[in-house]
């Protein structure tokens, strides 16, 4: 279910977000296009697959002179248009609060998130691969930007040395009744 409030939100709505901003819960939430997208806090099963990705992408990022950060950082040029991926690999060392680009962006999916709807958004960044695991299917997709900004299935990355079979067969899956976020 999909809410929009009035611009200023109710006075309610406006506590409701304040707190959650105090509490620190709304550094996952996006904006688009100017569009508030309030995301819940991941699950600890969500946490761990972030961890593993952490440890089996380090390597293979660094080995080819890239940078990885496995933790959400902000895509996108201002807080008016910006998305929160759950990890990326960058050309240099990030720094700053906004990332124009990634060259891979991780995003880990959960349970009604809206992990396929943000590709235009990246393709519009730049953001030559995408990496998208499912922990409730036990899946592993690696995406490449086309030519005409689409993103097609690949088997191996073209950017690091490791393909989705790889991945997939290294990643300890939580149960599978323990997959939501």
């Amino acid at each position: 279910m999909r809410t929009l409030w009035p611009d200023p939100p109710p006075a309610e709505i406006a506590a409701a977000l304040e707190a959650r901003r105090r509490s620190g819960l709304h550094r996952l939430d996006e904006v688009w296009e100017g569009v508030l997208h309030v995301v819940p806090a991941p699950s600890g099963e969500h946490a761990d697959i972030a961890q593993q990705l952490a440890v089996i992408l380090d390597g293979p990022a660094r080995d080819a002179g890239l940078w990885p950060t496995i933790g959400e950082f902000n895509l996108g040029d201002s807080e008016t248009d910006f998305r929160v991926p759950d990890g990326g690999i960058h050309a240099k060392r990030p720094s700053g609060t906004w990332f124009a680009s990634a060259t891979l962006v991780v995003e880990i999916v959960s349970p009604g998130d809206e992990t396929w709807e943000k590709l235009p958004f990246y393709s519009a960044h730049q953001v030559k691969e995408l990496l998208i695991i499912d922990p409730r299917q036990r899946t592993v997709d690696w995406l490449s930007r086309a030519d005409d900004g689409s993103y097609r299935p690949i088997e191996r990355s073209a950017l690091i040395d490791l393909s989705a079979a790889d991945l997939a067969q290294r990643i300890d899956w939580p149960p599978a009744a323990a997959a939501g976020r």
